[in-house]
């Protein structure tokens, strides 16, 4: 990503090239949210895997950076799509009892992309073209669709209070009005980040409207989208959706600047900056392959306070590795901590939902995470992102990361506190969930 703003002109807007894939994934999950409800997860699966190809196509073809963000956009809409669909596919497909091993399984499938990925992704950057790393992956979309389409239609989740009010007709005018909320919510998303950035390339004026119109229109829709208490951090799946939405903008806030500070400061190649998030990516594969293993003697909302802990501490500590004088062997162990805290919060968290999910609303509930976790992402990659044009001057200086991990990290230690709050208020509750499995 730094080669690709920088051949197009747009390292000011770095961030944009992020948080616009998760502005429209915010879309396409209200939009699966109710799909998959009514219809099972295959269509919309599919769906999304191809919007998602589509988008790279245009990327990976783009002449500017205008072009570039566009699909980057389309993209981000079908990766939102595809979010929702794996979700309930796993309630679908699995009983209650192997689910929490099903995800630590998901997390291990993108392992091997995710150890070669970055590596190669900066030795086509830097070698053949920024282009290459987009148009290659397009060969192996089709892959998933031979082995799951035959298993994939025979799925449909069990709602049958859903298909009577679609019988009814009043399934149909909820699902339009989610759609509108979901319309707001993206378009309030990228209001907030156009005002940000054009408040940091021009300080106060037209921008600050942006900025008061985006978050305006975002309370709105979350107020539609999202269950009642959220904000008031109401204890159980409110408090659980906040904590997502507060994890994810530290955690993806942070690991966007991550390449970009050891190529601008650190003075390291493309392909080696990639080996930093490929540590990230262990860290999140031990993390959830440990909390598969050993859940079952372990109590996940516990897991989550300590998830939230490590992410805090990995972030933060990325700040010492922007000095000149600490080996850069540092940055790759210290990103794993925030990565394997990633690993028990994202995988643990997510067990917990099915759990706390009444039958026929994994959906929904499922949609209202993902939201979470896209709207923080965009929060905290837009947000880092306004920090970083606003203090960029033909360079970055180490101090502006150093306040972007400060900020987030301290955000994750937060993040860790609203996750004591995940756990029912009522013991028989509780004890469904999952306490002590």
């Amino acid at each position: 990503m730094p080669v690709a703003a920088r051949a197009l002109g747009g390292l000011r807007e770095y961030g944009l090239a992020f948080s616009l894939f998760l502005t429209t994934s915010l879309l396409g999950i209200v939009v699966a949210g109710d799909a998959v409800d009514r219809r099972g997860p295959s269509e919309p699966m599919l769906a999304g895997l191809a919007l998602f190809g589509a988008g790279l196509v245009v990327t990976g073809t783009a002449t500017s950076f205008q072009s570039f963000l566009v699909g980057r956009a389309v993209s981000g809409l079908g990766a939102g799509v595809q979010m929702v669909a794996t979700y309930v596919l796993v309630a679908a497909a699995y009983p209650v009892s192997i689910q929490p091993r099903v995800f630590g399984l998901i997390s291990a499938g993108w392992v091997l992309p995710s150890l070669i990925g970055p590596p190669i992704a900066g030795v086509l950057a830097s070698g053949i073209s920024w282009r290459a790393p987009f148009l290659a992956v397009l060969p192996l979309l089709p892959a998933p669709v031979w082995v799951l389409w035959a298993r994939l239609r025979r799925l449909r989740p069990e709602s049958p209070a859903d298909h009577a009010e679609v019988a009814e007709g009043r399934g149909r005018g909820r699902a339009g009005r989610r759609i509108l909320h979901g319309l707001l919510l993206a378009a309030g998303a990228g209001a907030l980040q156009w005002g940000l950035q054009a408040a940091a390339r021009r300080g106060p004026g037209w921008p600050v409207a942006g900025i008061v119109l985006g978050v305006g229109a975002i309370g709105i829709a979350l107020a539609g989208l999202w269950p009642a208490g959220v904000v008031r951090l109401r204890r159980g799946l409110p408090s659980l959706v906040a904590y997502r939405t507060a994890i994810n903008a530290a955690f993806f806030g942070a690991e966007a600047f991550v390449p970009l500070m050891l190529v601008e400061r650190r003075g390291v190649t493309p392909a080696l900056a990639g080996t930093a998030l490929t540590f990230g990516a262990l860290g999140w594969f031990s993390g959830s392959w440990s909390q598969g293993r050993w859940g079952e003697r372990l109590d996940r909302f516990r897991l989550v306070v300590i998830g939230a802990g490590l992410i805090g501490v990995g972030v933060l500590g990325m700040t010492v590795v922007v000095g000149e004088g600490v080996p850069l062997l540092a940055a790759g162990p210290t990103w794993a901590i925030a990565g394997f805290g990633m690993g028990w919060a994202m995988s643990c968290s997510s067990v917990l939902l099915l759990r706390l999910s009444a039958a026929g609303e994994q959906g929904r509930n499922a949609s209202a995470m993902q939201i979470g976790d896209s709207l923080g992402s965009t929060l905290g990659i837009g947000g880092a992102g306004a920090l970083f044009a606003a203090r960029y001057q033909g360079g970055a200086d180490a101090a502006t990361f150093v306040l972007i991990w400060v900020t987030l990290g301290l955000l994750g230690l937060l993040a860790a506190v609203v996750a004591a709050r995940i756990r029912p208020a009522d013991p028989v509750r509780a004890a469904a969930a999952g306490v002590s499995e």
